[in-house]
Parts: structure tokens; sequence; C-alpha cells
């Protein structure tokens, strides 16, 4: 029997590919023609006011173009040094580290909890409607949420009257921390049960009917079904909120302090906007910023190694 030899495909030439990314061009241009109009914004909004971080290391003259600043004193770091030496600035970096793990410890499992309890329901009128009453406050603005926590937990506020008490939830220091934590909790606990109710819909119900004919029960299956099957979720949003620790919402702040507890609700934002908006001193601002922005992306990185040295796939 006659054995025939196969060749061996031939390369393709590098002129053959290069007429194959011509033709490919020429018959989707227009669809790069139309990236150039998003790519630009992109890069004129966003790349482009990068180079304001010099800000931080130059002195401050607003009004001179940051490149042509002198930089500030002997290695330009200045005001780095000027905010550490700041008691404002280290009471305020404090406050928000307290402010963000609270919210992280107190506040992270909420949702997990309710997406859970709302998946076991069987009543599907019932659960929509609780849905709908859950992710409502997200839509509202913290200027009206603001408003509500006065009506409800001021001195003269519902709350109070009904327990015909005078309980400072706005007005002392440790209750406002609270107040402040537990309303941030209710506004945000919707739309986070969204996300894990939309993990837990992902889930195989094969897995949840193999544990049925084991003999698990409701309990038992959340535990070795539903909560493994949304670790992958879980695992990633607890990473992104360990990266935003260093960051509070500046509305949420302005729209619940008051001068009676300054001394727990003076963050970074509020810091900046004091002394840059305020004081005029935008190289002390830029800098603080920048601090803040390097904090958050080395604890995101660090949380995101730590995820993946424990199994799990990170976000990186």
């Amino acid at each position: 029997m006659e054995v025939i030899p196969i060749k061996a495909a031939e390369p393709i030439s590098t002129t053959k590919k290069k007429q194959n990314s011509l033709q490919y061009l020429k018959r989707y241009w227009m669809l790069y023609a139309m990236l150039l109009l998003p790519l630009s914004q992109v890069f004129i909004f966003r790349y482009l006011p990068i180079v304001n971080i010099l800000a931080a290391f130059k002195d401050n003259m607003f009004l001179w173009p940051v490149l042509d600043r002198p930089w500030a004193g002997d290695n330009g770091f200045e005001y780095f040094i000027k905010a550490f030496n700041d008691p404002i600035f280290i009471e305020a970096l404090r406050n928000t580290f307290v402010l963000s793990i609270l919210q992280i410890v107190l506040g992270f499992p909420v949702p997990i909890i309710l997406a859970i309890l709302l998946n076991e329901l069987r009543m599907q009128k019932f659960k929509r409607v609780t849905q709908t009453i859950l992710y409502m406050p997200h839509f509202l603005s913290w200027a009206i949420i603001g408003g509500i926590a006065t009506s409800v937990l001021g001195a003269a506020g519902m709350v109070n009257n009904a327990l015909g008490t005078q309980i400072p939830f706005l007005t002392q220091a440790t209750h406002w921390v609270f107040s402040y934590v537990f309303i941030g909790i209710w506004q945000g606990m919707g739309w986070g049960t969204i996300i894990f109710l939309a993990a837990i819909t992902g889930i195989n119900s094969e897995l949840y009917e193999a544990a049925a004919v084991d003999g698990a029960k409701r309990f038992r299956m959340i535990w070795h079904v539903t909560l493994p099957g949304i670790r992958s979720v879980i695992i990633i949003l607890l990473i992104l909120n360990i990266g935003g620790i260093m960051g509070n919402n500046f509305e949420r702040i302005m729209a619940m302090r008051n001068p009676l507890i300054y001394g727990v609700s003076d963050v970074i934002e509020v810091f900046v906007y004091n002394r840059g908006v305020r004081g005029m001193d935008q190289s002390l601002a830029a800098a603080v910023g920048l601090f803040q922005s390097v904090v958050s992306v080395v604890l995101l990185f660090g949380a995101n190694a730590i995820a993946k040295k424990s199994g799990e796939r990170g976000i990186l």
C-alpha cells in the first residue's frame, strides 16, 4: 500500500496578512471611525487631566498652568508633609477608616441575607413587593435622605416622640456614627440584594434537587449550595468594598453632618473641600487626593492578592 506523504501547511506570508488586514479595514472602516468620538472624549476628559497630579508636588499657584509652577519645597513633597503634620487631616483619616470599616462589617452581610431570604419565599407577589420596597431608597438623593433622617431621628423626630425620650441620634458622636452607618445600610441594601439574587438565579437547580434527595433541609441547602454558589460574587464585591475604604460619599456626609458632631464626621472629602475649595489651597487638596487614591489602589490589590491566595479568582 503506497503511503502518500502529507505536506506541511505553508505559513501565511506577511504580505498576505497585510492584504487581509487592509481588506478588513476597507470593509469595517466606518465602525472604527465611529469609535473616534468616544475614544477622543475618554482621552480628553480622562487622560489629559492626569497631568494635574503634578499640582500635588508644586507650589499653590492655581492661576498658573501646572507645568509652569515651581516645585514645592526642596523635594516636591512639602504638601504631603504639611498634610501629615496637620492634626485635622489625621482626624479626618481616622474618621474615614472608622466609618468605612463599620459600613463594611455591619452592612456588607445584609444584602446577602436579604437575597437568601427572598430567594426562599414562595409567594411571588409578596416577593416582588418586598423587593420594590427594599431597593426604592437607592433612587433617593442624599439630600432627601438627610431630611428624612432629621424628621425620623431628630430631637423632635418621630422615634423620640414615640419613645417619649430624647435619644441624641444625630447630635452625639457615638449615636451619630451608628445612625450614619445604619442609614447607609438602609439606602444601599436593596441594590445589593438585586446583585446577589441575580447570582443565586445562576445556581444550577440540579444541585438543590440532589441535596433534597440526600435529605438536606432548607438551611442545609442554603449553607452547602446557595452560599458556595454565590461565593465568587461575594468575594468580588468585598474586594471592591475594601478598595473603597478610603472614600466616603461626600454628598452623604454633608447631608447628615452638623456642628455638634464635626469631630467624627470630618472625613477626607470634607478636609479636601475645606482646604482645597474654601481655603483655596489646591496643592494641599491635590496631595491629599493623590494619597487617598494610592492607598485605595494598594488596598484593592492587597485584597485581590489575599483572595487569590485563598483559592478565589479575584478581580484582576
